[in-house]
């Protein structure tokens, strides 16, 4: 192997080393607040209602309350392009019409059962707005979910370095009450 190829490969597995606990570290609402939402805070409520459909409180917090609404806004902010930003935009207030001409009244008053219909629909949906809007939030929704910080440490126990050594445990005795059979 020549020096200069080493010298390179070396130099980005340290580059790596040093960004991986930053890359690995899951997001939580400290780190999403700084960001300006571009929508209103009538539209804001919307998607966090809807968020919240596609991820329901149960016996762990439901995706409203972790804050997804607020990473699903950054990511297509940040991510994504001005089409999409458009169509989050869109998407929010085709709910909310949606919610107004089925069940006369927003969509932040809808059911559970409402907004699942709803949601439904929107995902059969002839409209491209309509189904690229459900698609996009349903994806970043799982994906804000499962990458939070409530997740990444009480239900998948993420290590950032697995794999540890323990030297020196305590090992419970055992008795051999048969000898084995030859």
């Amino acid at each position: 192997m020549e020096r200069r190829t080493a010298l390179k490969s070396m130099a980005v597995a340290v580059g790596g080393l040093i960004s991986l606990p930053t890359w690995a570290n899951g997001w939580n609402k400290a780190t999403v607040q700084s960001f300006n939402s571009p929508l209103t805070l009538n539209a804001n409520a919307i998607l966090a209602e809807v968020v919240e459909t596609i991820i329901p409180k149960t016996n762990t917090p439901g995706a409203k309350e972790l804050g997804v609404h607020e990473f699903v806004q950054k990511m297509v902010a940040d991510c994504y392009e001005p089409s999409a930003q458009e169509n989050l935009t869109k998407g929010v207030a085709i709910t909310d019409e949606m919610a107004q001409k089925t069940f006369n009244k927003p969509f932040v008053d809808c059911s559970a059962e409402q907004r699942t219909e709803l949601l439904n629909q929107m995902s059969k949906s002839a409209d491209a707005s309509a189904k690229g809007f459900f698609s996009l939030v349903k994806g970043l929704t799982i994906r804000g979910y499962m990458n939070s910080e409530y997740v990444m440490t009480n239900i998948t126990k993420y290590e950032l370095i697995p794999g540890r050594f323990h030297g020196c445990v305590p090992v419970p005795s055992k008795t051999i009450s048969q000898k084995p059979t030859k």
